[in-house]
């Protein structure tokens, strides 16, 4: 081993702290980087893999009733591969021990044959026998959630009438992976199931004999969509077609899409904070480093190294941080991945999901890792190569402190010695100090961000279920009923208040952006669910004109004042142009809201609703619920309660649960920046201190001239960090925010003021480590010059 690596180990071993930390804060980095870019690589390949072995369908075209012989009419469209026709319908399954019933989906399987498309993927039992019309087929995570196993037997209401029936086996589909209940986007394996049956039974069932009222279609490939689904939408028009649509608007793989978008956003976004920290802690480290040690490197120079030999030791020093930092974040990277993909397999209805390892990331953590800290080891090295051997073994210049001027010299008659020496420090080192303040305040703001996102998250739930929504009950109907049957559950004891709203689907269009969504009609006056804006004051809804919530204002890039085209997709299926009158907070979802009479007249059926928002004496519920369940026009029946503890629910898991990983790695970034800030400055004043100590200061007074500055700087750095967090929490909401929730920005105090207290707790802890060096030091070792 040469002399200079000799050297090299033992520099390691001297700032063996200020290395773990600088290692820590690269190895989150790589971390982040080869997690997230593993479970993007596991979704995409999975879904994409299940969605193939499993024929999901590109193209779904719902209708009211269609005949079957319009399928052979649907597979001679130019560029469609394969048909499947199919009946669906919303059940409501009763279940021993809950006083609602469940609502279902029910599918049909074909009678003789596997389907061609959005087959089944069997995981218990059989596969139901279409001579037994009373068999079905169950979605596993819904018979999970409630105990069901094959042979056991449920009762479930469709079309008005209850059916028993005998499950045969459990089952998953592609088109399942994330079930919400219709009319709501949040999934709840325990109040939202699937259940398949065969296609005549269905049929029977739903008066379906001969027809359809739904058609499954697959492209070959290079066919064009936009094509197939204008003509689908023509065959389809003359029985109740509402509008054919491609598997990207499917409400499962939209969902699946959106958490492969965010996680690829963060991966891109997230990795390159650290490591540029980490490349910041590095330059300092080094710089100082090189300073400190300008005699040695102008003996190395006289006694015949090089200037490249010279810089590559030292290049040595900066690779052995950022290369061990960064295999160590691999390796965390690969363990969190794994963990986390635990999380997805719960949250999506995958039958597997393995954590696939993208090679890409660990040559891109590893290489981006090198790369920044070589970016700050490489500005310092141009000092290395300036010196010259005479130069650099005379001491250097005395720095000029008279530009200091009279700062402090006011308070000199105030202070003792060591107050003064700290305050002496301060004003003729601006410079340096101000580098150690923004860099407390960058690890300040990191922490007050996500700790702010934490708060917002529950804000969310809070002015969703509180604040907009004041109802306990929602109560859908089958279809729109006349606005008669409101009067007759107010009629009913335990109803205090029944509000009627209706949901059209629509698709809305401004120029080239268009979004599948629902119109939500409230009548004038409503109390239990209203539009509010941004000051959560309630917007009227006129008598023309549209509201939107924030969301799907932006995915139309529409502000008040502008002309939307709407396409209903309901009834008569009108057209209408209709101007945007204001934009209402909306934190769930991407909802449209229209006066109830307006919406009824565009659709030429006044007097109609869909659902009723209800608030119930809850000691009464039970018979509300009782009558509720015999009711056949009755779809579906959601306790808010229920919805709030679901949503709670999502917000802990997938995408939300990343946000409890990045509060972890910003107090670890913290802690990492205020340690180094600490380390550095006692590498510093290491032979000060030690001076200190032989002439008679004592050990509290020596620590108190280092740990006074590091005190005055975190101090200096709190008003900093919480302004930079507040602006900061505004780019992290926007990235945490999709179309199934939005997350304010809001000002949260506490937030800010635990971030301070996890700020001067890393101080704190820092200090007594730096103190506990210092008590430790050979007065004599530190007193003599390194060679």
């Amino acid at each position: 081993m040469s002399p200079l690596d000799r050297k090299l180990l033992r520099d390691l071993w001297r700032i063996k702290g200020q290395a773990a930390a600088i290692g820590v804060v690269i190895a989150v980095g790589v971390a982040m980087l080869v997690m997230m870019s593993g479970l993007v690589t596991s979704l995409v390949q999975t879904r994409d893999a299940y969605y193939d072995r499993y024929r999901l369908a590109d193209i779904f075209a719902p209708a009211t009733r269609a005949p079957d012989r319009l399928a052979h009419r649907m597979a001679a469209i130019d560029g469609v591969s394969a048909v499947e026709p199919r009946v669906t319908g919303s059940a409501l399954v009763d279940l021993p021990g809950l006083d609602l019933p469940v609502q279902a989906q029910a599918v049909s399987l074909p009678d003789l044959s596997a389907p061609r498309v959005n087959d089944v993927f069997l995981t218990d039992g059989r596969m139901i026998d279409s001579d037994h019309a009373d068999e079905i087929l169950l979605l596993r995570s819904f018979a999970r959630a409630h105990g069901l196993r094959p042979g056991d037997r449920i009762s479930a209401t469709m079309n008005g009438a209850r059916h028993g029936f005998r499950i045969v086996g459990l089952a998953q589909s592609p088109e399942f992976l994330y079930t919400t209940a219709p009319g709501e986007l949040i999934p709840d394996d325990a109040r939202f199931g699937v259940l398949w049956m065969s296609r005549s039974a269905l049929s029977a069932a739903y008066d379906m004999e001969g027809a359809f009222n739904e058609a499954l279609l697959t492209l070959a490939h290079g066919a064009n969509e936009a094509a197939v689904l204008d003509a689908v939408d023509r065959l389809l028009a003359p029985y109740g077609g509402t509008g054919a649509y491609p598997v990207a608007d499917q409400t499962s793989n939209r969902f699946v899409s959106e958490e492969i978008s965010g996680l690829e956003a963060s991966s891109a976004a997230v990795p390159p904070i650290f490591l540029g920290v980490a490349a910041f802690l590095l330059y300092i480290v080094i710089s100082r480093m090189v300073q400190s040690e300008r005699e040695e490197i102008g003996l190395m120079k006289a006694f015949g190294y090089t200037d490249t030999e010279v810089g590559v030791h030292y290049f040595k020093l900066v690779m052995a941080v950022a290369v061990g930092g960064a295999l160590a974040g691999c390796l965390l990277g690969i363990a969190g991945g794994r963990a986390l993909v635990e999380v997805y397999v719960i949250y999506y209805k995958f039958p597997f999901l393995l954590f696939q390892l993208d090679p890409a990331s660990f040559a891109a953590g590893v290489s981006v890792s090198i790369l920044s800290a070589s970016g700050g080891g490489l500005l310092v090295l141009r000092r290395v190569f300036l010196l010259t051997p005479a130069a650099a073994m005379r001491p250097p210049t005395p720095p000029d402190y008279s530009r200091a001027g009279n700062i402090g010299r006011a308070l000199n008659a105030w202070l003792d010695q060591p107050s003064r020496m700290v305050l002496r420090r301060i004003t003729r080192q601006p410079g340096r100090m101000a580098g150690a303040v923004i860099g407390i305040a960058c690890g300040m703001a990191l922490s007050a961000s996500m700790i702010t996102i934490y708060a917002a998250f529950d804000r969310t739930i809070d002015l969703t279920f509180n604040v907009m929504d004041r109802s306990d009950v929602t109560v859908s109907f089958t279809n729109a009923l006349s606005d008669m049957a409101v009067f007759e559950l107010r009629r009913d004891d335990s109803v205090i208040l029944a509000e009627p709203r209706r949901h059209v689907p629509a698709v809305f269009r401004n120029g080239l952006n268009s979004h599948r969504g629902v119109i939500t009609g409230i009548p004038p006056g409503a109390r239990l669910g209203r539009a509010l804006d941004s000051q959560q004051a309630e917007i009227p809804l006129p008598a023309s004109g549209i509201v939107l919530s924030t969301a799907l204002a932006d995915i139309l890039n529409v502000r008040p004042g502008d002309r939307l085209t709407v396409e209903m997709r309901e009834g008569r299926q009108p057209t209408l142009q209709i101007p945007v009158t204001a934009v209402a907070e909306s934190l769930l979802g991407a909802p449209a809201y229209m006066n109830l009479a307006a919406l009824n007249r565009a659709l030429g059926e006044p007097g109609r609703m869909s659902g009723v928002l209800l608030a119930i004496d809850r000691d009464r519920a039970p018979a509300l619920y009782a009558a509720l369940r015999n009711m056949p026009m009755v779809a579906g029946v959601s306790l808010k309660s229920e919805a709030e503890a679901a949503f709670l629910k999502t917000m802990n898991t997938g995408a939300g649960a990343i946000r409890y990983v990045m509060g972890a790695i910003a107090f670890v970034i913290t802690f990492g920046i205020v340690y180094n800030a600490a380390r550095i400055a006692h590498a510093e004043r290491y032979r000060d201190l030690a001076s200190l100590r032989v002439i008679g200061f004592t050990r509290a007074e020596t620590a108190f001239v280092l740990l006074g500055e590091l005190a005055v700087v975190t101090l200096a750095a709190l008003p900093l960090g919480s302004l930079l967090g507040h602006y900061l929490s505004f780019a992290i909401a926007a990235g945490f925010s999709s179309e199934l929730y939005q997350i304010p920005t809001i000002f949260d105090p506490p937030s800010h003021g635990f971030a301070a207290i996890v700020v001067i707790g890393a101080a704190a802890v820092s200090g007594w480590l730096v103190k506990r060096d210092i008590d430790r030091a050979d007065l004599v070792s530190a007193l003599k010059t390194r060679e």
